[in-house]
């Protein structure tokens, strides 16, 4: 197995969209980072299109993160590098779709997925576990949008915003 440094593998093998056009080459954080690159994207997403256009970005970006992310890692040989953040763009995206347009509903998003992304309540941590392939990299984040999701829901309900 060839192994590429990061910066050479930004540039090949799935790079540029695995590491999300380079917010995963962060020096500390990297998974805060790819997170923080989804939101204008989930913006203009939910600007132009609405809830729907978001969890449509959500999927497409899942679909091409499990090809992506699978190119990458036949390059480096860890199952789940650090610097892979297309799977935190997934999972971000998804409660997005679920609140208003507004600096707090989305830094209320932000916040509770990257906690259900950090602490990896079941099932997330299962997964994670289970699924040494492109699809468990990818799929553990979108179950932590799902909890996100409840997070945001639960906001709403009680009138946050």
């Amino acid at each position: 197995m060839n192994e590429f440094p990061i910066k050479h593998r930004l540039w090949r093998s799935g790079g540029i969209l695995a590491l999300w056009f380079g917010a995963g080459l962060a020096p500390k954080a990297p998974g805060t980072f790819g997170s923080l690159a989804a939101l204008p994207f989930g913006l203009a997403a939910a600007y132009w299109g609405g809830p729907y256009a978001v969890l449509a970005l959500a999927a497409v970006i899942f679909l091409i993160g499990i090809r992506e992310t699978g190119r990458y890692i036949s390059d480096g040989g860890n199952h789940d590098p650090g610097e892979v953040v297309i799977d935190e763009v997934a999972g971000q995206l998804m409660p997005l779709a679920f609140i208003p347009i507004g600096f707090l509903p989305y830094l209320a998003a932000f916040i509770l997925f990257r906690a259900a992304d950090i602490l990896k309540p079941w099932p997330c941590s299962l997964i994670d576990r289970t699924f040494t392939s492109a699809f468990g990299v990818m799929a553990d984040d979108i179950v932590a949008g799902l909890y996100a999701i409840l997070g945001v829901l639960a906001l709403d309900y009680v009138g946050a915003w």
